[in-house]
């Protein structure tokens, strides 16, 4: 089963954007994703879950992936899929 995947973002955040982009690519199609520019409370959410308070914000289930970068990262080390697919990180 596929893991949930939610990822804290703002409309024009061109990160938020390229990190979504890559995730439709993955074939992520139900991503749960939650407008903190729209929401000041879930930016205090995100805050306390993720320890950050830049976004995009990534979890892939209880995995948390971090930002843009760091999705791209896991990406390009083979990593991203297995979690996508719910396997251990």
């Amino acid at each position: 089963m596929q893991p949930r995947v939610r990822m804290y973002a703002t409309a024009t955040c061109p990160y938020c954007i390229r990190a979504e982009q890559l995730l439709q690519h993955k074939g992520i199609g139900d991503l749960e994703k939650i407008r903190v520019d729209l929401e000041p409370a879930r930016r205090e959410e995100m805050m306390r879950v993720s320890g950050r308070r830049t976004v995009p914000q990534i979890f892939i289930g209880d995995y948390h992936v971090g930002g843009c970068d760091d999705l791209y990262a896991l990406d390009r080390d083979g990593r991203l899929d297995p979690l996508l697919r719910g396997e251990a990180a």
